[in-house]
């Protein structure tokens, strides 16, 4: 037998006995710890049995106010200072004329007489039922009373100078805004509302509160992020942190409009906070969808977090798809026009949509269709009326010198949907209309032919009357207005309609919290000068909450590769 051979097989034995005994060491050593503390538990139960009731009663009180504690220091925790951009035109806009400046008295009124009502009857719930006079809620917010009437129209009470007002809400918010509750929520609709509207409280009004209640609720939006692909899902638990997706989206999909319409808040989060997190979650999706195909260059509002595929081909610049458009656009903007990646998905985006949803009607109407099942269907929603608000303020600095074709789109997409508010008995636009034959800008099925005060037909006639200051944008303002007054106004508030080509319509008892934040607030504006929030220095989100534009100067988020 070979020496070598004997001697590897005494070395191997005795690494194997040395390796058996040493695990031999480590279990009785685990045995021995697992028994001690066994033994540990034993005597600690024992000695709590000794205690009384009232005793044990007061050790898990004391610990549960220590852990109370501990959230409340962990909350006050204080944001990095930064600067704040230069913030122009927070005040003033007082126009020249009489007869203006009282119609922007009557919008303040009717701003007033929502607010008013909503503190006496729906004070911290959700929204309010004008004509049952209660709180009213619906699954976006979740099963908790979040106030989002408060936080949506903060902006607008301190813009309209209804500053005891702002003081109530802010109040409220201080003391009652607790986002650590056992609660599934809209990602999108809370971003929008709650931190849109928080982020443009603070820098209206320069209070902290409202920038750190932005961050607390933006940590607790973070694990809808928590996706294979890391595009959100639709909804998260604000405690438990799970999220999932509207059981109506095709094959479980997440909507364009949803995921896609974070950008500028998750921006100035990252820029108020130092925190280069929400920055990243946003420009990650938007590297995601660059490298996609798109069928004819359209987006379809379908988009699979698991796989990372499209679902239905359903393209829309109405619902499910409007804001991932409006915030292309927006990026740029805010980025003081430096964010030229954004800029070009916009012109990219826009031009695919002039070639394949835009078209004209036999009576000469502009409108936008959406392109379902491989044809195009000639229907626009009321939610699409913001595209000519849209095409108006993107005019400037669009490809090969076409502003004045965009500013052009934009008020024949205006004019069209005026037509949809004057060939109704109310002179108020239904939710969708058709462009069937002889049927144009009408809706044709009962389901559509209600109005729930929403502000986009108003909004573009106010981007329309900055860039033009035609006074027809002035004139079918006050007509909206007019009409809102008298058949939606209640003793208790505003309410929408669910027939506007009913003379004699029903209400449906919802005062939204997005008639404060938006439609009340681009009438003010519409009747205002254009020293308040110029648009040169605020980009307004989705709801109509002004945010500063952050010039290269005031700003690390370009060229800064911490953040970047």
């Amino acid at each position: 037998m070979d020496p070598m051979n004997i001697d590897t097989g005494l070395f191997i034995s005795e690494v194997l006995t040395l390796t058996f005994g040493r695990a031999r060491e480590e279990e009785e050593r685990l045995r021995n710890k697992i028994r001690a503390d066994h033994e540990k538990a034993l005597e600690e139960a024992k000695e709590k049995l000794k205690k009384s009731r009232e005793e044990i009663r007061a050790e898990i009180q004391t610990e549960k106010n220590k852990v109370v504690q501990e959230m409340k220091t962990k909350e006050k925790k204080p944001l990095p200072p930064v600067p704040i951009p230069n913030l122009t035109g927070i005040n003033g806009g007082d126009p020249e004329s009489s007869d203006i400046r009282k119609k922007r008295e009557k919008i303040k009124e009717m701003m007033k007489h929502a607010w008013d009502n909503y503190r006496i009857y729906g004070w911290g719930h959700n929204e309010l039922r004008p004509i049952a006079r209660k709180g009213h809620s619906t699954n976006i917010f979740g099963s908790s009373q979040m106030g989002a009437t408060i936080v949506d129209a903060l902006d607008t009470l301190y813009i309209m100078g209804l500053l005891d007002e702002f003081r109530d809400g802010q109040k409220w918010i201080e003391d009652n805004l607790d986002f650590s509750v056992n609660s599934e929520v809209s990602v999108f609709e809370v971003n929008i509302r709650f931190i849109g509207g928080l982020l443009s409280a603070y820098y209206l009004s320069g209070e902290e509160i409202f920038k750190i209640k932005a961050v607390q609720l933006a940590e607790k939006l973070l694990p809808a992020f928590n996706t294979p692909t890391g595009i959100p899902w639709a909804m998260v638990n604000l405690k438990s942190g799970v999220g999932r997706n509207w059981g109506w989206a095709s094959a479980g999909s997440s909507i364009l409009a949803e995921f896609g319409t974070l950008h500028m808040e998750f921006v100035h989060l990252s820029y108020l906070t130092g925190d280069p997190v929400y920055y990243k979650k946003v420009m990650h999706i938007r590297k995601l969808l660059q490298k996609m195909d798109r069928p004819n260059g359209l987006y379809p509002n379908y988009l699979n977090p698991r796989t990372g595929r499209w679902g239905q081909y359903h393209t829309s610049v109405g619902g499910l798809g409007d804001s991932f458009y409006e915030y292309l656009l927006k990026a740029w903007l805010m980025s003081d026009k430096t964010d030229h990646e954004a800029r070009k998905m916009y012109d990219d985006a826009i031009e695919a949509i002039e070639k394949h949803l835009i078209k004209k009607s036999r009576g000469g109407l502009t409108f936008i269709g959406e392109w379902k099942n491989g044809h195009l269907e000639k229907k626009m929603g009321h939610l699409a009326c913001f595209a000519g608000g849209m095409f108006a303020l993107g005019a400037d600095g669009s490809r090969m010198d076409k502003a004045g074709h965009y500013l052009e789109l934009g008020a024949e997409i205006a004019h069209t949907c005026h037509e949809s508010y004057d060939r109704t008995a109310l002179k108020l636009g239904p939710e969708s209309f058709k462009f069937d034959g002889a049927v144009e800008a009408v809706a044709v099925r009962q389901a559509e032919k209600y109005y729930i005060l929403r502000p986009e037909v108003i909004e573009t006639y106010w981007y329309l009357w900055r860039f033009t200051h035609d006074p027809r944008y002035r004139r079918w303002g006050w007509e909206a207005a007019l009409a809102i007054e008298k058949y939606c106004r209640v003793s208790g508030g505003f309410s929408g309609v669910k027939d506007v080509y009913s003379s004699t319509p029903t209400h449906d008892d919802v005062q939204q919290s997005f008639f404060l934040a938006e439609t009340l607030k681009y009438l003010y504006l519409l009747f205002s000068g254009d020293d308040l929030l110029p648009l040169d220095h605020w980009v307004f989100n989705t709801e109509a909450h002004p945010l500063p534009v952050l010039h290269l100067s005031n700003t690390t988020l370009s060229g800064n590769p911490a953040v970047l």
